[in-house]
């Protein structure tokens, strides 16, 4: 059975019957998400690619709070004080040549996902945005990153910037 395939029984049957486990099972749905983009993360690895039009997809809370500048409409008007990775991020981007984005939301987000018709994604944001994410753009390979979240959900998070290089360099060079 393809890969892919695979991948849209985990998405469309697997995930919608985990999150109505969830319903029944108090504090397991962030634990069920993370399981479903952990599965679709292998499965998309199972796949070789070989792209440039990848889209760098961020959550705005990556931003630090109190930051005079607002990202959303265009990440590229950061300073790159270094007070929060966005400076990083901006580098890998510009390094790699990639579509780089800022999303207040899910539904900003699939707009972007479908103005910037890219051939892969690399998605950073939390376990609940990151799975529905990668469900409603599903066949699009996706690499989801769930971002950590040291002062709680939707404030000042973080991202593993060598797990956005590694995903980069998958969709790149494999």
């Amino acid at each position: 059975m393809p890969y892919n395939l695979i991948r849209g029984l985990v998405l469309k049957v697997f995930y919608p019957m985990l999150m109505l486990l969830s319903a029944f099972m108090k504090g397991n749905k962030e634990r069920f998400q993370r399981l479903t983009i952990e599965l679709n993360n292998r499965l998309v690895k199972k796949n070789r690619y070989n792209t440039k039009n990848i889209l760098l997809l961020l959550p705005h809370c990556i931003q630090v709070d109190d930051c005079q500048i607002r990202l959303t409409h265009n990440i590229f008007n950061c300073k790159r004080c270094g007070r929060c990775e966005v400076k990083d991020l901006i580098g890998l981007a510009e390094e790699y040549q990639l579509n780089l984005f800022v999303a207040t939301g899910g539904t900003l987000a699939r707009k972007i996902v479908m103005e910037a018709k890219p051939e892969a994604i690399i998605a950073v944001a939390c376990e609940r945005d990151l799975s529905s994410g990668v469900v409603d753009t599903y066949p699009m390979p996706v690499l989801g990153i769930p971002n950590e979240r040291p002062f709680g959900p939707c404030l000042n998070t973080r991202v593993d910037l060598n797990k956005v290089r590694a995903a980069i360099d998958f969709f790149v060079k494999a």
